[in-house]
C-alpha cells in the first residue's frame, strides 16, 4: 500500500526537483556566465583560509590573475594543508562558512592513500547534481515512482582523523543525508556499508533485495559490480533461497556486532517468494536478476572508459534493462551529469565547480593551452582541472575525456581513461580506451566473453604487451591465440604508432596470459580492502603500464601455476 501512495507522499518533492532540473539546463546554455560566477563563489567562500591568503586569492580576479596565482597542481600541492584539515585546523584550507564534513579517501598512484576533503557546500553541489539527474531518469521511466531501488555503497565513517573527521566514501553520506521518503525507496539499509567484508556484504545485499519482487532500479558505480553480484547468485542461489524461506541469514556471524542484530532482523520468512524463486529456477534452470525482478526498468553504473567494457557481460544477467550512466565524478567531484539512457556522454557540471581543460596532445607541453570550457571543441580529447569548493585548486585528476558536442555553451563530456592509464614501451603510447575498444569489438565479433582482462607490458629482448584473462573464460588455446592475434590487428588499426613499432619488429606480437580460476577475485580484493579502496567503485584495470603487473600477479594472485599461450606471428 505504501509503494503505491509513493507518489502522492512524494508529490511536493518530485514538483520541486522537477523545477530544479528545468532551471538547471536552461541556465547551464550559459556556460561562461555560470563558470565564472562559479569561480568567484568558491574563491569567496574559502577567501580566509591560509592557502587562500598566501596566494592572494579573492573574489573578483579575472582567471588571467587566478592561473599566475596557482600553477596546476595535484594532491601533493595539498597534502601539508590537508595534514592539518586533518588535525582539525580548517582554516588551512577552508573558510569559516564552509564546515568540512568528511574525507572521502583515494587510493592514488602512490602507497600513501590521498584523503579528499569533503564539505558541506561540496556536498549542497554533489546532491543537486543526482537530485537533477534521478528526477530527470524516473520521468523518462515512469514506473520507478512506485518501484523499490537497490543501491551499493561504502561507509563514510570507517575510521575518524586526530581531529575527529570522518573517513570513508562520499556515497555513504549522501545515503545517511537522503529524506526519509526517498530513503523508504531503498531495499539495502545503510547498515549494509558497514560490512567491510566484500562477500558478505555482496551476500547480505542480496539476501535483502531478492526477497523483494518489485525492484525498479539498480545503482552501482561500476558494471563489474553488477556482473559479480551476478556470478554470486549463479554459486549461491539455493542458499538464498533456504534463507528467504526460512528467514535466516547464512552469513550472520561475518557480519560486524554493531549492526549484525539489526539486519538479521530484517531478514524475514518469505516462504511465497521463496516458492517464486523456486519456480524461476524449475522453469529457467538459473536465477538471473531479470527473470526474479521483472519490473526492472534501469540499471545506472559506469558506461565510459574501461567500465564500458562490461556492459555485455552485464546483460547475461539483467538482459536488455535500459542503462544510464552515473556520470564521470570522483572524490575530488562530481563533472558530468548524464540525461539520456545508453550514452556514456554528459553536460558538465558547470555550476558545481570551476573547470579548465588542457588538450591531450599538449599534456607533456612545459607551457600548454588551457582553456576554459565554453572554449572546447566538439571531436577533441582534453585533461580536466577542476577547482572546488573544498579547497582543491587547478587540480588535475588526470581524467582524459571527450568533448561530444554541446548544450547551448556548456560541453557534453564522455570520460575516456585516466591519463596514467597509457602504456609506453616504445613510443606507442597505448591508452586504456583503446585497449577496451580493441578488445570489445574483437570479442564481439569471436561471440565471445571474458569476466574480466588486463593487458600490460612486458621487458623482454623484444618488447611485448600481455592480454591475461581467466582460463575458463577462453578454455581451448586455439581461441586465445585467435583472439589475441585479432586484438593486436585491432589495435594496430586504433594507434598508429602500435601498428608501425610492430611492422619494424620493435615492439613483439601480443601474448595470451591464461590464469587459474579465482585469480582476479584474489586481485580484486586486495584492491578493494586496502586503505582508500571501495567494493562499489573499484575500477578493474584493463590497461595497466607498470612493466611488473604481469610479474606480480602470477606471483601473488594465482593459487596454481598459469600457462601462456603463445599466439602465432601476426
Amino acid at each position: 500500500m505504501l509503494r503505491k501512495l509513493r507518489p502522492y507522499l512524494g508529490y511536493f518533492l518530485k514538483s520541486g526537483l522537477r523545477r530544479q532540473a528545468s532551471r538547471y539546463l536552461e541556465e547551464s546554455r550559459d556556460c561562461l556566465g555560470l563558470q565564472r560566477a562559479a569561480m568567484d563563489r568558491i574563491l569567496e567562500l574559502n577567501a580566509a583560509s591560509d592557502f587562500s591568503r598566501e596566494r592572494n586569492l579573492r573574489p573578483g580576479m579575472t582567471v588571467a590573475e587566478f592561473r599566475r596565482a596557482v600553477p596546476i597542481s595535484d594532491f601533493e600541492t595539498y597534502r601539508p594543508y590537508v595534514e592539518r584539515l586533518k588535525q582539525g585546523d580548517t582554516q588551512a584550507l577552508l573558510g569559516p562558512k564552509n564546515k568540512l564534513l568528511m574525507f572521502t579517501l583515494s587510493s592514488g598512484t602512490t602507497s600513501e592513500s590521498k584523503f579528499i576533503p569533503i564539505t558541506d557546500q561540496f556536498m549542497k553541489d554533489y546532491r543537486r547534481g543526482w537530485s537533477v539527474w534521478g528526477i530527470k531518469a524516473f520521468d523518462s521511466h515512469p514506473s520507478l515512482h512506485t518501484l523499490d531501488i537497490v543501491q551499493l555503497s561504502s561507509d563514510y565513517d570507517q575510521f575518524r582523523t586526530p581531529g575527529g573527521t570522518p573517513c570513508g566514501n562520499i556515497s555513504g553520506l549522501v545515503g545517511a543525508m537522503q529524506s526519509p521518503i526517498v530513503r523508504g525507496m531503498y531495499t539495502v539499509p545503510l547498515d549494509v556499508a558497514k560490512i567491510h567484508n566484500p562477500d558478505a556484504k555482496y551476500y547480505t545485499a542480496l539476501r535483502l533485495a531478492m526477497a523483494n519482487r518489485h525492484i525498479g532500479l539498480i545503482m552501482t558505480a561500476n558494471p563489474s559490480t553488477l556482473v559479480h553480484l551476478g556470478k554470486m547468485v549463479d554459486r549461491e542461489q539455493e542458499r538464498l533461497i533456504r534463507d528467504i524461506q526460512d528467514g535466516t541469514l547464512a552469513v550472520r556471524d561475518a557480519l560486524p556486532e554493531s549492526v549484525r542484530g539489526r539486519l538479521v532482523r530484517r531478514c524475514r520468512a518469505d516462504r511465497a517468494r521463496a516458492k517464486e524463486l523456486e519456480a524461476i529456477l524449475h522453469r529457467t534452470g538459473r536465477l538471473a536478476p531479470s527473470d526474479f525482478w521483472p519490473e526492472l526498468a534501469l540499471t545506472a553504473v559506469w558506461t565510459g572508459g574501461s567500465a564500458g567494457a562490461y556492459l555485455a557481460n552485464m546483460k547475461k544477467y539483467f538482459g536488455d534493462v535500459a542503462v544510464r550512466d552515473h556520470g564521470l565524478s570522483a572524490s575530488e567531484g562530481r563533472m558530468t551529469v548524464p540525461f539520456q539512457d545508453g550514452r556514456a556522454d554528459g553536460h558538465l557540471d558547470v555550476g558545481s565547480h570551476f573547470f579548465e581543460f588542457i588538450p591531450e596532445e599538449e599534456y607533456d607541453s612545459s607551457s600548454p593551452t588551457v582553456l576554459e570550457a565554453h572554449e572546447l571543441e566538439e571531436g577533441a580529447n582534453y585533461y580536466i582541472l577542476l577547482t572546488t569548493t573544498s579547497g582543491l585548486y587547478r587540480y588535475n585528476i588526470r581524467d582524459v575525456v571527450h568533448c561530444t558536442g554541446f548544450y547551448g555553451t556548456t560541453p557534453r563530456l564522455e570520460f575516456l581513461h585516466k591519463g596514467a592509464h597509457i602504456a609506453n614501451l616504445t613510443g606507442e603510447k597505448i591508452s586504456e580506451s583503446q585497449v577496451v575498444d580493441a578488445v570489445r569489438s574483437t570479442l564481439q565479433r569471436m561471440r565471445l566473453e571474458l569476466s574480466f582482462f588486463t593487458v600490460s607490458p612486458v621487458w623482454d629482448e623484444l618488447p611485448y604487451y600481455r592480454l591475461h584473462f581467466e582460463a575458463n573464460d577462453l578454455p581451448h588455446p586455439a581461441l586465445a591465440r585467435q583472439l589475441v592475434t585479432a586484438v593486436d590487428q585491432s589495435l594496430g588499426s586504433l594507434n598508429c604508432e602500435y601498428a608501425e613499432k610492430r611492422n619494424t619488429g620493435r615492439l613483439g606480437e601480443l601474448v595470451a596470459q591464461a590464469l587459474p580460476e579465482g585469480t582476479w577475485r584474489r586481485f580484486q580484493h586486495s584492491r578493494q580492502t586496502r586503505l582508500g579502496g571501495s567494493v562499489e567503485q573499484y575500477k578493474h584495470p584493463c590497461l595497466s603500464p607498470d612493466v611488473h603487473f604481469s610479474e606480480t600477479l602470477l606471483q601473488r594472485f594465482t593459487a596454481e601455476m598459469p600457462r601462456s599461450i603463445e599466439s602465432p606471428a601476426a
